[in-house]
């Protein structure tokens, strides 16, 4: 995106590896070294192996127990090959053995914590837990969670013993020297239960009453408060629903009052496949990154979206300022679990669909070197 970028040489970066939801409970745990129980409490689906069965009729045989790098495929590989980088991923799962499921919710993820390795593996430096599953196995379940990933040496943000933790953001720091202050909160339509949000005596998650300018006044004044001069500031957000191109109203209201506040980067999640993009303002504004890691390998309804073909985000910002120099994305399809490189076809699809859904927020999506995926303004 030359036209954001006048010279990547002259100007000190900060780089960026982005991505929507994780979601390593359900059948990505089953193949796993150290499968938790696999009883679930769908109304359809009641042993998490169900899921293995229907990727491995769609793909071909997985080879279980894997190696915790299996999930991530060679989107390993592309990330690791974007260092030095700070990396912000949504994960979506309680880590818990647990099997005191919320009543009344017709999925829950959890992923055992023997199992922790999948997310090591990712080196991911922040990882986001205001969703709507973190929370799938009680306050137990987030206790472990939290306790799991803490001990592991794993940053979070977006959940806590109380509203002051979940509301805390997390600070990562590039080995360029460059901060990174990240703050993770959900809005309601994207399913959080009723109750799900922290209390000054209650667990929960940051969760947002409304798309209100005061409210992204708020959550702004919280990062700033976290904030040095010259840090990069990410707010990630779990919002919408699961399919669709359209970008409510609101939210784009709401990811411009961040930006106007000083946020660099909103990274939203949500929807099972990629949603539009926008550069407001020379800042980076995620609608949908879609899912990265899942079990939906198989399952039917919704074909239209392309749920199968995933993307990663590698974006390139001006350090001390935020400013987009470069977003590069890099195309993925599911395969028995697993992540590999999309071919040229499915790349240009992906581009495609993008670009017409990104027509009336004034960014152009291309398809480039190596299958990738650019973006640009109109």
């Amino acid at each position: 995106m030359t036209d954001l970028a006048t010279s990547l040489q002259k100007v000190d970066e900060l780089r960026l590896v982005l991505a929507g939801d994780v979601m390593t409970g359900r059948g990505v745990d089953q193949v796993l070294p150290s499968p938790g129980a696999p009883n679930l409490h769908e109304r359809h689906v009641r042993d998490a192996r169900t899921y293995v069965a229907l990727a491995e009729r769609a793909s071909g045989p997985i080879a279980a127990p894997v190696d915790p790098t299996w999930p991530w495929g060679d989107a390993l590989r592309d990330a690791d090959g974007f260092d030095p980088a700070v990396r912000v991923m949504n994960l979506e799962t309680s880590v818990t053995r647990s099997d005191d499921a919320v009543p009344a919710k017709a999925v829950h993820y959890r992923m055992n914590p023997g199992n922790l390795d999948v997310l090591r593996v990712a080196r991911v430096d922040v990882w986001a837990l205001a969703n709507n599953h973190v929370l799938d196995y009680g306050i137990t379940g987030l206790h472990d969670t939290l306790d799991t990933l803490h001990a592991a040496g794993l940053r979070t943000a977006g959940a806590g013993r109380d509203e002051a933790e979940a509301w805390r953001p997390a600070v990562a720091t590039s080995v360029t020297g460059h901060r990174v202050v990240v703050a993770s909160v959900a809005d309601g339509s994207s399913g959080v239960p009723e109750g799900w949000d922290a209390t000054a005596s209650r667990p929960g998650i940051a969760l947002l009453p409304d798309l209100a300018d005061a409210t992204a006044d708020s959550v702004v004044q919280r990062v700033l408060e976290s904030s040095r001069p010259g840090d990069t500031r990410v707010i990630s957000v779990h919002w919408g629903g699961n399919w669709g191109y359209g970008v409510p109203r609101a939210q784009r209201r709401f990811a411009h009052r961040l930006v106007d506040g000083g946020v660099d980067v909103v990274h939203g999640h949500s929807s099972h496949h990629p949603r539009p993009i926008e550069v407001y303002r020379g800042r980076l504004v995620l609608y949908g990154c879609g899912d990265l890691v899942n079990d939906y390998e198989g399952i039917g309804g919704f074909e239209d979206y392309r749920a199968e073909l995933r993307l990663l985000y590698l974006a390139r910002l001006a350090a001390g300022t935020g400013r987009l120099l470069e977003l590069r994305m890099i195309p993925l399809r599911a395969r028995r679990l697993s992540l590999e490189r999309a071919g040229a076809a499915d790349a240009g699809w992906l581009a495609r669909a993008l670009e017409e859904a990104g027509r009336g927020l004034g960014t152009r999506v291309t398809l480039g070197a190596d299958a990738c995926l650019e973006v640009a303004q109109r």
